[in-house]
């Protein structure tokens, strides 16, 4: 079992930045795909970035390309989100979440999923 707790959530201004943590618990991340969704109330979960489990390749979403960066460290089990130039638009609760196939761009790829952290950004 892996247990996810996601930090950094919070509410920022448009054009600013936060970068938000996953701690992993229970077991190493490091033979774990890990990935970024974020869900906004009556829509589905969004794929935000998913990350190889070394680190060396990363996907990320059209919507937030350019402006997220996704990156691992798997000496501290953590998986990051580094989010700048924040739009109204990505607010949200994002989760992140561990594969053990690999990870995709689908919610269902994914084994254990974090809480979620709140993420606002005000206009």
């Amino acid at each position: 079992q892996v247990q996810l707790v996601e930090s950094g959530g919070g509410l920022v201004q448009s054009g600013g930045s936060l970068r938000l943590s996953c701690a992993a618990s229970g077991r190493t991340i490091s033979s774990y795909a890990m990935g970024w969704f974020r869900q906004t109330p009556g829509k589905e979960r969004e794929f935000v970035g998913v990350i190889n489990w070394i680190g060396s390749t990363t996907h990320i979403a059209d919507s937030v390309k350019g402006r997220f960066t996704i990156s691992r460290d798997n000496a501290k089990n953590t998986l990051y989100l580094q989010m700048n130039s924040l739009k109204p638009e990505d607010t949200a609760v994002y989760y992140c979440a561990a594969s053990r196939t690999g990870g995709r761009s689908y919610s269902r790829a994914y084994d254990y999923w974090g809480q979620g952290t709140q993420v606002t950004v005000s206009s």
